[in-house]
């Protein structure tokens, strides 16, 4: 994400939370062919230990389990920025650097972070260090 006209903004995006639901998602199809596979291709006159099939329906899911977990948490940290981002409307902003200084007309959200635009129309990214009190 690029915005125009902002100075030391990472235009760094979040990828890791969408790679690591990737690569659970990769994992969970994966161990369900193998599961399947494993199924079709056993030898009839030598079956699969009972003991062996509940562990691997236990890992299955587990691994379904971490999925819906992992989408979940999503959820809850989207909707603890949008209450984070909210927060700060109306209130004295001070940059880290202490060189930008307004009131926060506006808040945008992106996926690696929040923009405060001031009523003075600069942009802030709200990152450790960034000042934030009730209006004066």
């Amino acid at each position: 994400m690029a915005i125009p006209g902002l100075s030391g903004v990472s235009n760094t995006s979040n990828t890791g939370n969408t790679d690591n639901v990737a690569k659970a998602n990769v994992d969970y199809q994966s161990f369900l062919k193998l599961l399947v596979a494993e199924m079709k291709h056993q030898d009839p006159t030598n079956p699969m230990d009972a003991t062996q099939y509940v562990s691997q329906l236990a890992s299955f899911s587990q691994v379904e389990q971490s999925v819906q977990i992992n989408s979940k948490l999503e959820n809850i940290l989207a909707t603890s920025q949008l209450s984070q981002a909210s927060s700060v409307i109306g209130k004295h902003l001070t940059s880290a650097d202490g060189a930008v200084k307004g009131v926060v007309a506006e808040v945008r959200l992106y996926s690696d972070g929040i923009i405060a635009v001031l009523d003075t129309g600069k942009e802030v990214l709200v990152q450790p260090g960034v000042k934030v009190k009730d209006a004066a």
